[in-house]
């Protein structure tokens, strides 16, 4: 427990807010966290979101039903639609196929991303995350949420952390997901914005601002974790390793907010990898069902 919550009036009656946080393809554990909640009765006061975790938080927050959100989600990852995108590979796309085939196909895709790097600030459309964000959340809006959502996100150029909590939630997923130099900044209401990731990967401090004084924060790191084994190979490769040990050190301040960390040992997935859903998804539920007993005995002390 955090060190302010000791001098707090006990409440009869506690509550949660659950911060899910960015990673791309390793939010997927994201999934089997709320299957554990769910499993034991458990359901947030409110949800903060950032990039994947905002998609997820939301697609959560309107349809409080884990077996139904993983159905969606896994059954998206197989359809055209998530297929159309094509996350750029920031390390050396050659390592897994050593054949001169892989390896001239390595070589052209890479010249179409640095042509567009060098020529513009982004090499995806920011739309594609929009429509997707509509076809998952089933085009309704904040007003339909069944649990209180809270989405973060960076204005660009300034960088100040904005949330969302109202208006049009597809934009504001898109938003909180546009990874800067992979989609261009989302324009709305007059403003641009980028990947919340930015100022708040893991949004627990975020959750401990919205949260009640007998409400405590159950934050979600699924943030990337560097490998001894994953050292760059090119420019592209050290700029990512560089902005991933930034973001390292960010999140460590960042869970002294939580009241219960969960940590799902996704940390050497790449963030573009939806290759495995099942597996993320399995890890999720082994690290939430390790800190239930935590969470159980907060709730009812």
């Amino acid at each position: 427990m955090t060190w302010w919550r000791r001098w707090l009036p006990v409440k009869e009656s506690h509550g949660f807010v659950l911060a899910l946080g960015g990673g791309g393809g390793r939010g997927l554990a994201h999934l089997g966290v709320l299957q554990v909640l769910e499993e034991h009765g458990l359901r947030p006061d409110a949800i903060v979101g950032t990039s994947i975790g905002a998609l997820f938080g939301s697609m959560y927050a309107l349809e409080p039903d884990a077996h139904k959100l993983q159905a969606r989600v896994i059954s998206f990852l197989d359809s055209d639609d998530f297929g159309q995108l094509k996350l750029p590979e920031l390390g050396d796309a050659s390592d897994k196929d050593n054949t001169w085939l892989a390896r001239l196909g390595a070589a052209a895709r890479q010249s179409v991303w640095f042509t567009r790097a060098a020529t513009g600030i982004a090499v995806a459309d920011v739309n594609y995350l929009v429509e997707m964000a509509k076809i998952l959340c089933e085009g309704r809006d904040f007003l339909d949420v069944k649990i209180p959502l809270h989405l973060t996100a960076v204005t660009f150029p300034c960088g100040e952390c904005h949330i969302f909590s109202k208006g049009n939630l597809a934009c504001s997923i898109a938003a909180s997901m546009a990874i800067p130099g992979v989609f261009n900044p989302l324009k709305m209401n007059g403003e641009r914005y980028v990947d919340g990731g930015l100022a708040s990967e893991l949004p627990a401090k975020e959750a401990q601002m919205i949260a009640k004084p007998e409400q405590f924060v159950v934050a979600v790191n699924v943030g990337a974790r560097p490998s001894e084994d994953d050292e760059p190979t090119n420019v592209i490769g050290m700029v990512d390793w560089s902005t991933r040990i930034k973001a390292l050190y960010l999140r460590q301040y960042k869970k002294e907010f939580a009241d219960v960390l969960i940590e799902p040992l996704v940390g050497f997935t790449q963030w573009n990898d939806f290759s495995n859903p099942e597996q993320e998804i399995e890890r999720g539920r082994q690290a939430a069902l390790e800190q239930m007993p935590k969470l159980i005995g907060l709730l009812h002390g």
